[in-house]
């Protein structure tokens, strides 16, 4: 299965919306980390990412994560996901990811909060 990207409109003052859907691992990685180049060349510091329809992600997918949320945090952002579910979820969980990106907080949108900058 293919990962398919798809961008939505954000809100006024809202972060910049990422759906992804399918596999996210090693041939795949390169587009999304390209998508979100191109949203950080775009002046976009803060990213959601909604992780319903994945279905799968590896390392080099949590390492896709952990880029975006990198730079984006150099320039005052963040990179969040939400709607994670089974083994992705679980990837998230123990790679301690899902607390450092947002995952799984207490408000209904995760982007609604800023998050300290990680170090």
């Amino acid at each position: 299965m293919t990962l398919t990207v798809t961008y939505a409109e954000r809100g006024e003052g809202g972060p910049a919306r990422l759906r992804l859907a399918g596999e996210l691992d090693m041939s795949s990685a390169p587009e999304l980390n390209a998508v979100i180049d191109r949203l950080a060349a775009a002046g976009e510091r803060r990213l959601l990412v909604d992780l319903t329809d994945l279905t799968f992600c590896d390392s080099t997918g949590i390492a896709v994560f952990v880029r975006g949320d990198n730079r984006a945090a150099a320039e005052g952002g963040w990179l969040r996901v939400t709607g994670a579910t089974g083994r992705v979820e679980r990837v998230l969980k123990l790679t301690g990811l899902a607390e450092v990106l947002g995952y799984g907080t207490e408000t209904a949108d995760p982007a609604a909060t800023d998050r300290p900058a990680i170090g």
